[in-house]
This record gives C-alpha cells, structure tokens and sequence, in this order.
C-alpha cells in the first residue's frame, strides 16, 4: 500500500469518524445546557392519589424484608405488591412475616405467587401478573386516572419525597401524564466491597460511581432534554405510571407489559403513541444497588442492548405516531440506533490505527514521513473529539451532584467515565450475537451479596 493510498484511506475513515464525534459534541452541548439550569419546582398532596409499589421478587430473600418495611416506614398510606417469580429460596416466607404486623396480617402488604411453568419467564410478566391482581383487587369502579402504580426493584429506596413530587401540579396533577420517572442513584456509592483484594474492591467502587455519575448526569441530562421533544423514557426502578394508562396500552390483554427485555422503555413507547404524556423529575429520586463485578455489569448491560435491538420492531409504529412530532420520533429512533451505530462505530473507528500499522511494517519511511507533516495532528484531534463528550460529565458530577470541588478529580472521573463507555462497543456485539442464536430469555445479573448460581435477581 503506497503513502497515497494510506493518506486518502486515513482521510476518509477519520473524516467519517470525526463528522460522528463533532455531531455527538453537539448533542452533549445541546442536553448540557437545559440539565445546568435545570431547577427544583414544586410538589403536591400525594393524599389526591391511591399508591402501589410493585416489588418484583426472584430470589431476593436476602433484601425484601427490609425492602418492605422502609417501603411501610415511609409511606404508610401506600399498598406493596410484592411479586414472588417462584423464587427457590425464603422470599416467600419473608415477605409473609413482613405481612404480620403485631399479630395482624398487614392489609397494605399483598404477596403474588407465580409458579412454573408460567413463571420466571421476565420482569414483565411478573408486573403484568400483579397489574391484573391489582385491578381484580381494586374493582371495576375505582377511580383509575387517581390510582398510580410504581415500579420499584427489590432492594430499590425511594426517597421519602417522592409521593408529594410526583403528585405536583405538572406531574400527576397535570392529567395529560400518564407516566413519571424519578431520577435513579447509587446507594453504594461511597461503599467499597466487604471482599476481596485492595485492587478488587477499588476497582468494585469505583465501578458503582461510575454507574452513578451516568444516571445523574448523562442519563438525566438526556431524560431532560427529552422534555422538549415530548419523549422521555421509563426506567426499571423509580417508574410511576398511572393506572387509567395501563389500560389504555393494555387493550384488552391484560398486559401493558410486553416481552422485551427492555420493557421498561417498551412500556413508553406503548404510553407515548396512545397519546399519553411522560415526565422525569430530578426533584425526588430512587436508589438502587451499584454493581461492583465487571462480569455482572457487561450482563446486564448486553440485556440492555439487546433489549433495545427488540424494540427496533416498533420504529414504524413511532414514525406514524399522530401524538409524536418528528422532532420526537426522530428523538426515539436515534435511541433505538445507539446499539447499531456502536457495532458499526467499533468497525469504522479502528480503522486508521490498523492502516497506519500495517502500512508502517511495510514502508516505515514513509508513514514517519507522513506523520512529521503533522499527520499526528489528525490523531490528536481524533482522540480529543472521541474523548470530549464524555469527560465532560466528570467535573459536572462533582460539581452539581456530589457538591464537591476538584476539578482534576473531575476531569479524572470523566476519562474513566469515557473507558466505561466504551464497553458498551463489547456488550452490543454480545447483544448481536444472543439476538442471532435466538437467546432472547432474562439473562440475570446477581447482586453483590448473592454467590450461590440460583441466586438471581429480577433487577433493570
């Protein structure tokens, strides 16, 4: 391969890859902005509302016990439904003691049991299991536009302001929202591991803040952006949505929930298309477990993906959506291609690395040659722009969530921030190849504690 053939193929490659990452810097700068000057607005009397947690449960004695009883402590008007997805250890027994509340049986506490072969076949149709409990339970005449359903996960802690944000005026009080979704954080942000060696459990923490710092900042800038073109998204936990809108999407199935294993965003592209409204708020929030084991945090992370990869079937459905502008469909469907420009960005992107490689074990001269000419520059302008989007939410969390000064320390959690995304180039090709072989089941991510290989939980 001659030097002009290495500098037009180097040209053609770079100049695609840096078009992708200047247009990528500018969708940062455009969420950026409204995230920064985002701030706290009012609530309201959550007493104008019924409340009911949905608390899916597979094998998840080590945590549900607690789980009900702050879920009781902080919000005593409230009903949890905790889902038992025929769990094989004590989850059961223990949600049935939590139940007994001085001798009497708690009648805000409800236990589902599901059992195979109709079980642990999916988050989704667990809570589509308690969705029908719940409406059998309620009655044909309750009031469903006052009944709110909230998803939480089995070790899940909303704050104890969530109930009077989400009935604010613009929230539940605002009849057009169908669903809110409170922002998440990680509770064991600030806990390094109880095992293993120094490196392990450096390493298993500052995991978990990086998850942090991705649903404070990037995840919520994005959910806050999407207030302007009408879009926002559901998550796993910290998801309240009302119950009149789980019948509209349920037509007549009696399943709002479907099969993909992103049903949490599945479920607002159903609300978003029959015409409901959706909301994130930053005022209240919920905390989940951080993962410390790489292994567990690609797992759950190829479910995501290839969970976003199913719900491309309904890219035509968005597209002719009267209740979604184009502004909000095209907002949509950029979130569906974010797996599929992954796998083609890990093709493109190496691409003048390797050209300069093997051209430079055949004529080393002449790439030095090149690279003296300030063909180096493209390198570090490559790097930069690649870099940028994501090093910039380092200094932004210390800053607006942690409420700490450092900026070095910023800029340092954001390079890591940037390696922590790139692993999402791995989990997509994973996603592909389940997606390919047909491995569509719940592919499970265990929690920290949990060692046994039954032991599994139903989380997002």
């Amino acid at each position: 391969m001659n030097g002009g053939t290495v500098s037009v193929l180097l040209g053609v490659t770079q100049a695609f890859a840096l078009t992708m990452s200047v247009a990528f810097i500018v969708y940062v700068v455009v969420i950026v902005v409204p995230f920064l000057r985002l701030r706290p607005r009012g609530t309201g009397d959550p007493a104008t509302f019924e409340w009911h947690f949905f608390v899916p449960c597979r094998d998840e004695e080590p945590v549900i016990g607690g789980t009900v009883c702050y879920l009781r402590h902080h919000f005593p008007d409230a009903h949890v439904w905790v889902i038992d997805d025929d769990s094989e250890d004590r989850t059961a027994e223990v949600v049935a003691a939590a139940r007994l509340r001085e001798g009497t049986t708690d009648p805000y506490v409800h236990l589902v049991r599901r059992r195979r072969p109709n079980a642990r076949t999916g988050k989704g149709d667990a809570l589509n299991q308690a969705y029908r409990e719940l409406t059998a339970w309620s009655g044909r005449h309750a009031p469903k536009d006052r009944v709110i359903v909230a998803v939480v996960d089995a070790d899940g802690r909303p704050a104890p302001n969530c109930l009077e944000v989400c009935a604010a005026e613009h929230l539940f009080g605002d009849e057009r929202i169908g669903a809110v979704q409170l922002d998440v954080w990680m509770s064991n942000r600030d806990t390094e591991p109880a095992e293993g060696s120094r490196w392990s459990r450096w390493f298993g923490l500052k995991l978990a803040q990086l998850q942090d710092l991705e649903f404070r900042t990037a995840i919520g800038a994005i959910q806050t952006s999407r207030g302007f073109t009408g879009t926002i998204s559901m998550g796993g936990n910290g998801q309240f949505t009302r119950l009149s809108a789980l019948h509209t999407i349920a037509d007549g199935t009696a399943s709002p929930w479907r099969g993909s294993l992103l049903e949490d965003f599945e479920l607002g592209v159903h609300l978003l298309t029959a015409g409901w409204r959706t909301a994130f708020t930053r005022d209240s929030h919920v905390a989940q477990e951080g993962l410390y084991s790489l292994r567990r945090f690609l797992t759950q992370r190829t479910r995501w993906g290839q969970g976003t990869m199913q719900c491309s079937r309904y890219v035509r459905r968005i597209w002719d959506s009267p209740h979604l502008s184009t502004l909000g469909a095209a907002e949509m469907m950029y979130y569906l291609a974010q797996p599929w420009l992954q796998l083609l960005g890990s093709l493109l992107y190496p691409i003048p690395f390797l050209v300069l490689l093997f051209s430079g074990v055949g004529d080393p001269g002449q790439v030095w040659g090149w690279l003296r000419e300030g063909g180096w520059i493209l390198f570090v302008i490559y790097g930069c722009f690649g870099l940028a989007p994501f090093v910039v939410w380092g200094p932004i969390y210390y800053r607006k969530c942690l409420k700490r000064k450092g900026f070095l320390r910023g800029i340092g959690m954001g390079l890591a921030y940037a390696l922590y995304i790139y692993t999402f180039y791995i989990t997509s090709w994973r996603a592909l190849f389940r997606l390919l072989r047909g491995r569509n089941g719940w592919s499970k991510t265990r929690r920290n504690t949990e060692h046994a290989p039954g032991a599994v939980a139903l989380d997002h």
